[in-house]
């Protein structure tokens, strides 16, 4: 499974050409498959049985999907796994840990996005890499509230406070777990052990009955790869930047970008929505009952489909879009800054950690201050229309 040499690396090239793909595009897309007979396996074999066994198979399997795309690169994500449980260890439930924690996997981050940065959208170690900062950082907060009173929490964070230092192996299998390893999505460590001890299920004691809502995810998924395989080409990103393009009516490039951008995201709702069904074959996606007593599949959820491609506001756009970062930001970093007594500076902080966290790139800075800017004014506009808020 070495992502270098070899007869099988001339073959997944010769079939990404094929596919008009790169390598590292397949070997990701195919990663991100093989979720669905990895959790079917363990719904079989681990549902059930001791935790730690869950734990184990999720580190050897994340360890081999790890070398599979990134080679001997995959040192970077163990090395910020083994520090993050060490500060917990030694730091216990303090703000100093919060703060060595959120600063150090930033850091680390940061300085990959550096030394890997290119002109081009690549695929490398830093795109799980960012998952797993989220993840890291998180747990530190979590661990961190573990050591308050109860009535100091809110009930949000109540539901994922940690009273107890973790495992290693809790820590480990947590961050290797295949279902959010490349992509996400976000869940807290208290989620994930909940699936390692089988208590993420409908009915108490038996597997979760999640098979036909998985399977409805990943057609999904499958619709948008289509759509996305059969019309990109004819959308290349690089007709942007030539003269022709500059030389069309104002109205042509107008629509161009407006479906070139719509189209461009189908790749992302597709990752989202197959390892969406990933996460709810293991239960992971689990998130209680509705009033009528059906079963709710959506707690890894990280795009609402009708939403995002009927809603005419962008504030409906945020709410349908990448849902668990940021119900992650909202939840570690805008409703932390209370304190500040300000919630459009809170919202502004928040948006600023989104745009770092993103990248270096310069248009990830434009992309979430014009987000802000819009936001605001929409929401005056609607006030004043009647549209509400």
């Amino acid at each position: 499974m070495a992502a270098t040499g070899g007869r099988e690396q001339t073959l997944l090239q010769e079939t990404a050409a094929a596919l008009g793909s790169s390598e590292a595009a397949l070997r990701l897309i195919l990663s991100i498959f093989i979720g669905y007979p990895l959790a079917l396996f363990e719904r079989w074999y681990l549902f059930g049985k001791e935790a730690r066994l869950t734990y184990l198979f999720h580190i050897i399997t994340g360890l081999l999907l790890s070398y599979f795309n990134f080679g001997y690169q995959l040192c970077h994500f163990l090395l910020c796994v083994v520090l993050q449980f060490l500060i917990l260890r030694l730091m216990g439930k303090t703000i100093t840990a919060v703060l060595t924690s959120f600063s150090f996997q930033m850091i680390y981050l940061l300085a990959g996005y550096y030394c890997t940065a290119t002109d081009e959208y690549d695929i490398k170690w830093t795109m799980p890499h960012c998952v797993l900062t989220l993840k890291m950082i998180g747990l530190a907060f979590d661990y961190y509230d573990g050591g308050k009173a109860q009535d100091k929490l809110t009930k949000e964070q109540q539901q994922h406070a940690l009273c107890r230092v973790p495992s290693f192996l809790q820590v480990a299998g947590f961050s290797y777990f295949y279902g959010g390893l490349l992509v996400g999505p976000q869940f807290s460590l208290r989620c994930y052990e909940k699936v390692a001890e089988g208590l993420m299920t409908d009915v108490k004691g038996q597997r979760p009955n999640s098979l036909l809502p998985a399977a409805k995810r990943l057609g999904l998924g499958l619709v948008f790869l289509m759509v996305y395989a059969i019309i990109s080409p004819y959308l290349p990103d690089s007709f942007l930047l030539t003269d022709d393009f500059l030389a069309q009516p104002f109205w042509y490039r107008c629509v161009y970008i407006t479906i070139w951008g719509k189209i461009a995201l189908y790749k992302y709702l597709t990752c989202w929505l197959v390892t969406e069904g990933v996460c709810i074959l293991t239960g992971l996606g689990y998130n209680g009952i509705d009033a009528s007593g059906t079963p709710q599949w959506d707690a890894c959820a990280n795009v609402k489909v009708w939403l995002f491609e009927t809603t005419p506001l962008f504030t409906g756009t945020i709410a349908s879009f990448n849902i668990n970062t940021n119900a992650w930001v909202a939840r570690n970093v805008f409703k932390r800054l209370r304190f500040l007594g300000n919630k459009i500076v809170s919202q502004a902080a928040a948006l600023l950690f989104l745009a770092v966290w993103h990248g270096l790139h310069s248009g990830y800075l434009i992309c979430f201050s014009l987000e802000f800017l819009i936001v605001i004014v929409e929401k005056q506009v609607r006030s004043v229309t009647g549209g509400g808020n």
